[in-house]
């Protein structure tokens, strides 16, 4: 949801989100996003997939994970930061840590939908991943256990229980079967 209509920069944002108030922000096209906290599913999902990311990455000393929605600025000008669930950046395309916002876009992103994303809203986020040069989006949808896999904002296949999801040559090697990915999802 817009919270105004003046135009916020990256700088904005980054000083909004540090006063303490708890307040999380994501910044399109300068209009600035309140988000609101995520429910224990979203939680759940989002730390087993960053764990499994994460230990496949370091284990072949591909690159870089981040979790915990660290902000990426995918434009400026208006500014644009968005902050994936779970990102991932190739070895060869790392930079120095500035200790703000990434100014760089990652070759993968996961977003586990929450209940409150409307389909406006992600398809929004979509179309920005793929417009900055994000190379693989997985949209993780827990309430029906399935993940959409664009490779491309128009190039979507959806894979469900029994299917194995493979990250091509984003990730050489990565594959994960469906199940695994909701199997610390309790009924």
């Amino acid at each position: 949801m817009a919270v105004q209509e003046k135009l916020y920069t990256a700088e904005d944002v980054w000083e909004l989100s540090h006063q303490n108030t708890g307040e999380r922000y994501e910044l399109t096209k300068g209009v600035l996003v309140e988000m609101s906290p995520t429910g224990d599913t979203h939680g759940v999902v989002t730390n087993w997939l960053a764990f499994l990311v994460t230990g496949f990455v370091d284990a072949h000393d591909l690159g870089e994970v981040i979790a915990a929605e660290t902000g990426f600025q995918l434009f400026n000008d208006p500014d644009t930061v968005r902050a994936a669930d779970v990102a991932f950046i190739s070895k060869d395309r790392l930079q120095p840590l500035t200790g703000k916002y990434y100014r760089i876009v990652p070759d993968f992103v996961v977003e586990v939908i929450s209940p409150s994303e409307s389909a406006s809203d992600i398809n929004d986020k979509l179309l920005e991943y793929f417009e900055a040069g994000v190379k693989l989006a997985w949209l993780v949808y827990s309430k029906s256990r399935t993940v959409h896999v664009y490779t491309a904002a128009d190039q979507v296949q959806i894979y469900k229980s029994g299917d194995v999801l493979d990250s091509g040559d984003i990730l050489p090697g990565f594959k994960l079967p469906v199940d695994d990915v909701f199997k610390k999802l309790r009924r």
